[in-house]
């Protein structure tokens, strides 16, 4: 399971409660900085774990018989 209070997040606009997303561009508009970077970060920065998108897991599909039996 993926950790979604990781500590080690780079801190980054996207995920910062100030900021919010623009549409159509990889810009963030920042309550402190105005219109910024996805990927840039100020003093202010504050992490939103709602604002991050998880990674999409892939399971192997080569099932066989053996791996439902006890």
């Amino acid at each position: 399971m993926a950790k979604i209070f990781n500590k080690n997040i780079t801190p980054a606009c996207k995920y910062c409660i100030y900021g919010n997303a623009l549409d159509f561009t990889e810009n963030v508009i920042c309550k402190h900085k105005g219109i910024t970077n996805f990927n840039d970060s100020c003093r202010h920065y504050k992490y939103d774990p709602l604002k991050r998108k998880p990674t999409q897991v892939t399971l192997n599909k080569n099932y066989s018989s053996d791996d439902f039996s006890l």
